[in-house]
């Protein structure tokens, strides 16, 4: 069973940092691009990250430039995204996904975890 698992979210002060993480079962990810996403309410979701497969070439949304970084342990199944200098325009519930092109659209992904809250305000 196809399974990716988000962790990491919280409340955070702005300025702060969050890792998250997401752990994946049921495949390997080795043959996967692994995106980052995530929806507020009311907005659609949107791209954040993208990392190739074996992580060689990223690519961010400018809105995280310099902030956010995605990075992936095959190994372990695992990707991250570090998040620093969080803003309260960043809260959402933030997702991983896995798919087959190296892009930050949303429907190009084919496996979805359940998403994790961040969220950013003093």
């Amino acid at each position: 069973q196809v399974q990716l698992v988000e962790s990491g979210g919280g409340l955070v002060q702005p300025g702060g940092s969050l890792r998250l993480s997401c752990a994946a079962s049921g495949f390997t990810l080795d043959y996967y691009y692994m995106g980052w996403f995530r929806q507020a309410p009311g907005r659609e979701r949107e791209g954040v990250a993208v990392i190739t497969p074996m992580g060689a070439g990223k690519n961010y949304a400018d809105s995280v430039k310099g902030r956010f970084t995605i990075s992936r342990d095959n190994a372990n199944n695992t990707v991250y995204l570090q998040m620093n200098n969080l803003r309260p325009e960043d809260t959402a519930v933030y997702y991983c996904a896995a798919g087959r092109t190296f892009t930050v659209v949303p429907a190009s992904y084919a496996y979805w975890g359940q998403g994790t809250q961040v969220t950013v305000s003093s």
